[in-house]
């Protein structure tokens, strides 16, 4: 598979700002609130426990479409003077509240001091809080239009509720280019697979399709032919025809205590962990066919102290069989830090147990 790339995309010519509705920022603009809740009371209303029945095409844009924004960043950065220089980017959001409530990638607005958010009908307004989570690549920002917004919905679970080779819709400002987003039908192509961001980090619960994602396209809705968001568009593998989104199963827990608390705390074990492959399982020399193998242990962590090593295959956390790194990442997100778990694992041709006490993640 080729090297996976982030879909932001820099925006470099001014002229493209200006064609596009989305003014640069000015310095007498204060700026916003980061890390920030939105709504420590929020009630999500967003989210649909069911699919619901598929929509002719011309429906599905005139539901979809006024729900996606663009979203145009400005970070500074230091050039080789060390003098400040603007940097703009551009990426997609994806409206999930009546009250501007938009969900987009984290990397699009990691580090950014301004956030402009433009909607489908030409007008823009400054993000008032933003928060983001790297560990997942999700965000979410809050816009104050004065008015209610048409929102999308998400449908929960979408990794059990779609099927392989179901038709899915990207949607996203490819390429930064004005006139609204663009639309690309394509397929599923595998659900539930794990892949390493270029920061390093590892996602999972991941749809992977063949609808064209291109770059401008991250934090942009995946849909299914109901029109409900089932994904948050994030990668692409260069040179190949795979595009990555996050599932809801992760995106609607994730974006509810981004909302409510400005931050995702999940419970740490401290490994750096892969799937069991018949390539992993000759390469590492494993006995067993399937399970999480620890590749890295960190040093001082909680896995360290319950006495795991690299090599080791972690079979079932808590109560939670563990087959894939995904299973073992949601069995770890099932409980909070503090907590004392049992880790039933494989070391060479012997299974052992052990405890740890889950940590909160760096």
């Amino acid at each position: 598979m080729g090297k996976l790339r982030y879909i932001v995309i820099a925006v470099l010519v001014v002229g493209v700002l200006a064609t596009s509705g989305c003014g640069l920022f000015t310095e007498d603009e204060s700026p916003s609130a980061q890390g920030t809740p939105i709504s420590v009371d929020w009630q999500p209303g967003y989210v649909d426990d069911q699919r619901e029945t598929d929509l002719p095409i011309g429906e599905l844009v005139d539901r979809i479409g006024p729900t996606v924004v663009s979203i145009l960043t400005e970070k500074v950065s230091l050039d080789v003077f060390l003098r400040p220089v603007p940097q703009q980017g551009a990426g997609t959001g994806v409206i999930i509240d009546a009250e501007g409530i938009i969900v987009t990638n984290n990397h699009v607005i990691e580090g950014t001091s301004k956030i402009n958010v433009t909607l489908s009908d030409g007008s823009s307004y400054r993000a008032e809080k933003w928060a983001g989570d790297v560990e997942t690549d999700l965000a979410v920002l809050k816009i104050g239009p004065g008015e209610e917004l048409p929102y999308a919905h998400f449908l929960r679970d979408s990794l059990n509720q779609l099927e392989k080779l179901e038709d899915v819709v990207a949607v996203g400002n490819a390429l930064a280019l004005p006139g609204g987003p663009s639309w690309t039908k394509g397929v599923i192509s595998y659900l539930g697979r794990s892949i390493q961001e270029p920061n390093g980090v590892v996602l999972t619960d991941i749809i992977q399709t063949d609808a064209a994602i291109n770059p401008g396209n991250s934090g942009g809705p995946l849909v299914n032919m109901a029109g409900q968001v089932v994904g948050i568009n994030t990668a692409i593998a260069e040179g190949e025809n795979l595009g990555f989104a996050i599932s809801t199963n992760v995106a609607i827990s994730v974006v509810y205590d981004l909302v409510t608390k400005a931050r995702v705390s999940p419970a740490w074990l401290g490994v750096s962990i892969t799937d069991v492959t018949p390539a992993v399982k000759s390469q590492w020399g494993l006995s067993v066919e399937q399970g999480a193998l620890v590749v890295e242990v960190v040093e001082g962590g909680p896995a360290e102290g319950a006495g795991l090593q690299a090599g080791d295959v972690i079979i079932k956390l808590g109560d939670a069989d563990v087959t894939t790194v995904s299973e073992l990442v949601n069995a770890i997100r099932s409980h909070e830090p503090g907590e004392k778990v049992t880790i039933t694992y494989v070391r060479g041709d012997v299974t052992d147990t052990t405890e740890a006490v889950l940590g909160q993640r760096p």
